[in-house]
């Protein structure tokens, strides 16, 4: 706790904010639920850093862009503050700037599943189970 920024803020030499591992730093920010998946999509090469597909083990700066398919979802952020450590929702909310595209609602999703071409015929198997999983049946 006698660090500047606190345990959770890796200083450098001079007290400049260091650099910490992408996937480290995905984990902590709360954007990843486990440092394991947030390795496993960086190894997958879902996770980009300034536009460039991320290692796990690609640094990560304060500035940096992170853009990536989490949780499924698009989620594109800004680093705004280096952590290593897991932190609290409030605290990792300060640590980024989000500028990922809004979820789409409910309606939206449903207009995705329920499409379907004029003369296509009757849905298949699959198409049916997939519209049961939808509106919550058993299936």
């Amino acid at each position: 706790m006698g660090a500047v920024g606190g345990p959770d803020v890796e200083r450098g030499a001079g007290g400049a904010e260091a650099e910490t591992r992408v996937d480290r730093w995905l984990w902590a920010v709360r954007l990843s639920p486990t440092r394991t998946s947030a390795t496993a999509a960086c190894r997958a090469g879902r996770v980009r850093v300034d536009g460039v597909v991320a290692k796990p083990a690609t640094t990560v700066r304060a500035g940096a862009r992170i853009e990536g398919d989490l949780g499924g979802r698009v989620r594109i952020v800004e680093v705004v503050r280096v952590i290593e450590a897991r932190v609290g929702a409030p605290v990792a909310a300060e640590c980024l700037v989000d500028h990922s595209p809004p979820v789409p609602t409910r309606e939206e999703a449903a207009a995705a599943v329920f499409a379907r071409e004029p003369g296509a015929g009757r849905p298949t198997k699959r198409d049916r189970r997939r519209l049961d999983r939808f509106r919550g049946g058993a299936g």
